[in-house]
């Protein structure tokens, strides 16, 4: 079976007009690239040519037979026809954005609020407020060409510093619950980065902002079939005692092994910063004196990771099999500055494991899917407090010190039956069971407001299905799905317990997702939509509050409204943009004694603002020149969970301009917070204190880029 599907397909996927233009080639195609009519005879895997009408159009080779798609395709969670939400982020708008922090790109996407703490320290908010410790490590799947950067168990807070987003083909988002198909956490939804392989274009980036940012990007070929992605940043930090230096490296080997197709890679990143603190009172964050001054100077954060994956794809029986196997490896230690007991803590894991997925061929109306995938991993933490506090809750010394190894076994399934020809139905089913067995080193029991569990073992099973409706129209599609989300415990929810707590006591979370949507592509091309609204309910939310408390019990609501479009006002002009309101609140009471920390049913989660907006006006006046003016807007939102302190939101402008030379040379300056605004990251309140992480001010980016 063959088919074709140009790069106008690609813009259904979510690339903008501008970037679609530049695809189709009407900005000048890549000389180097072969016709499609003689592809095979080049390469029998993947990459790109000419079609007859001139158009660029990135191909792979499937085990029966040659298909014509973009790779995105192949890597993604779901194809572009399935029902649900999916944002994808191309290669052009990631190239455009250059961004420097994952937020600067990820905020794209509707329904997407990553808050930025320092240097590249982050929370992550998809369909949901902006959720720390065990919630913001375990509710959001971080993946690479499809498979988890992480083992279930060992999640983190600030997880995006790893995968190599800088110089992705594409990044796909998706929003809501993906648990279905790749199980425990991905309950609000999974962010999956996409390396660039041989056959995307090479480039070369090099770049400096005002802020004292140098940084540089290569994505080259060494061989016809190797890609070698590098990246590196030295930054001197805008606040005081903040430099950082990361690299990243990610290589793509495309390959045949017998009758196997495969592409395998290695990534690898590390992470040494000195890290700020939160600046602290009443709207701090408009101090200009206070913004650069760093409460915390003693602070740091040093992590690297590493990861080898593989896709291997053959005709196996009445069906193609795909197997992906994963090896990972990551360590990280860091100062607890948010605290107030200033803790040091070391964490680490190794692990792999096994996703196989099998794909019956199918001349009915039905298709079938099935997979298993198999984790196998071995971490611990450690957790210091170098100095003496006056509050004896916080006894200096060590407070937990334990190794967990964990087993995951899971089994799913899907059916995709085409009802009628525009009608199709998308079932799926998945039951997975997660192993813990833990010991600790440091002495069991109460040791002020820590405790310390005795050795133990812990399981957890559950099962989430999905069914989703598409009725595909000439203009469009409409689409209706469920799916159910849930996350077994992350072993910091298990192990590093508190003297209020008992072991054992946790229990698998889950969320309940119903949502409905339109997507389209109208006026021959020149507009492009997508809406969706949601509602999900979440029970056993297990989350800590700015007391430091852990609350295992909790349960919420969310329910919004998010849309995307892009409109090509004429040849040269295009407007693009995304909003998403939402309204996200308590469904259980708390009365604790503290104030701020008294929860009662209706009360919005705090850091869950109510809107989220992006517009994005781009302009070529001249065939080199290109413009673009974009604004961010974050709204209003409640600090604490009693509802009594709010942040005002903001709306951030930031604005770009490039000049592109004959020979695939571009020099580009990027103004970021073009009006100099005074605003916060990230704002909360913890242990009695209104505090923030104070945004960029006004900064400029010169770089200059080579594609071929």
């Amino acid at each position: 079976m063959t088919c074709r599907t140009t790069l106008l397909a690609a813009a259904a996927l979510g690339m903008t007009l501008p970037a679609l233009a530049q695809a189709r080639g009407e900005e000048g195609a890549s000389p180097s690239l072969p016709a499609c009519s003689d592809m095979q005879a080049l390469w029998p895997l993947s990459g790109s040519c000419i079609n007859e009408a001139g158009e660029k159009e990135t191909w792979i080779t499937l085990v029966h037979g040659p298909t014509y798609l973009g790779r995105v395709e192949v890597w993604a969670d779901r194809p572009r026809t399935a029902p649900g939400a999916r944002s994808l982020l191309d290669e052009t708008l990631i190239a455009d954005i250059a961004a420097d922090r994952p937020a600067e790109i990820l905020n794209r996407a509707p329904g997407v609020n990553i808050q930025m703490n320092s240097g590249q320290e982050h929370l992550i908010a998809v369909r949901s407020p902006v959720l720390t410790g065990g919630a913001g490590q375990g509710s959001f799947l971080i993946l690479e060409n499809g498979v988890p950067t992480r083992s279930p168990a060992f999640g983190n807070v600030n997880s995006l510093i790893e995968p190599h987003h800088e110089t992705a083909a594409a990044i796909e988002v998706v929003r809501g619950p993906g648990s279905a198909k790749y199980g425990s956490n991905a309950v609000h939804g999974l962010i999956n980065v996409i390396l660039p392989d041989a056959y995307a274009p090479q480039s070369l980036r090099a770049s400096y902002s005002t802020l004292g940012r140098l940084r540089g990007d290569a994505s080259v070929n060494v061989t016809p079939s190797l890609r070698v992605n590098l990246s590196l940043m030295e930054d001197e930090g805008w606040r005081d005692n903040t430099p950082r230096q990361q690299q990243k490296l990610s290589l793509v080997q495309d390959t045949r092994l017998g009758d196997w197709d495969g592409t395998v890679w290695l990534s690898a990143s590390s992470l040494n910063q000195e890290t700020a603190g939160f600046i602290q009172g009443p709207r701090a964050y408009r101090d200009r004196s206070m913004r650069k001054t760093n409460p915390n100077p003693e602070a740091f954060r040093d992590a690297w990771s590493a990861r080898l994956g593989a896709r291997l794809s053959n005709n196996v029986g009445p069906g193609s099999l795909t197997l992906m196997p994963s090896l990972r490896t990551q360590a990280m230690v860091f100062s607890q500055h948010f605290l107030p007991y200033g803790g040091i803590e070391k964490n680490a894991h190794t692990g792999g494991g096994l996703m196989t997925r099998y794909d019956l061929y199918s001349d009915g109306p039905v298709s079938w899917r099935f997979g298993a995938d198999t984790d196998i991993a071995s971490g611990y933490l450690k957790e210091i407090q170098p100095r003496p506090n006056p509050n004896p809750a916080f006894p200096q010394g060590i407070h937990y010190n334990y190794k967990v190894d964990t087993r995951t076994l899971a089994l799913w399934g899907e059916a995709d039956w085409q009802i009628t020809d525009d009608l199709r139905l998308l079932a799926g089913l998945r039951g997975e069971t997660h192993n813990y067995d833990y010991t600790t080193r440091a002495p069991a029991g109460i040791n002020g407001r820590f405790n310390v569990p005795a050795d133990r073992s812990d399981e957890f099973t559950f099962l989430t299905p999905k069914l989703g409706l598409v009725w595909e129209r000439d203009w469009g599609d409409l689409y209706a799905n469920y799916a159910r989300g849930a996350r077994a415990p992350q072993v910091s929810d298990l192990y590093r317990l508190q003297n209020r707590q008992v072991p054992g006591e946790i229990e698998a979370e889950t969320l309940d997702s119903f949502e409905a949507g339109v997507r389209s592509a109208s006026l021959s091309g020149r507009l492009e939509f997508d809406v969706a609204a949601y509602w999900m309910e979440k029970e056993n939310f297990f989350f800590r509050d700015s007391d430091g408390l852990n609350v295992v019990d909790g349960s919420t609501r969310h329910f919004g409204v998010e849309a995307s479009a892009a409109f090509a006002l004429t040849g040269t002009l295009s407007l693009s943009g995304d909003a998403a309101w939402s309204e996200q609140t308590y469904t259980f009471d708390r009365p604790v004694v503290a104030a701020q920390e008294r929860i009662r049913r209706g009360n919005r989660i705090d850091t869950a603002p109510e809107w989220l907006a992006g517009l994005r006006l781009d302009w070529q006046p001249a065939d080199h020149l290109r413009l673009s003016l974009s604004a961010d807007h974050v709204g209003e939102y409640f600090t604490d969970p009693a509802n009594t302190v709010r942040y005002p939101g903001h709306t951030v402008f930031n604005a770009r301009a490039g000049w592109r030379f004959a020979d695939g040379t571009e020099a580009y300056l990027i103004i970021r917070n073009l009006t100099d605004e005074a605003y916060a990251d990230r704002a909360d309140v913890a242990f009695g204190n209104e505090r923030y992480f104070p945004g960029e001010p006004l900064n400029a980016t010169f770089g200059i880029t080579r594609t071929f």
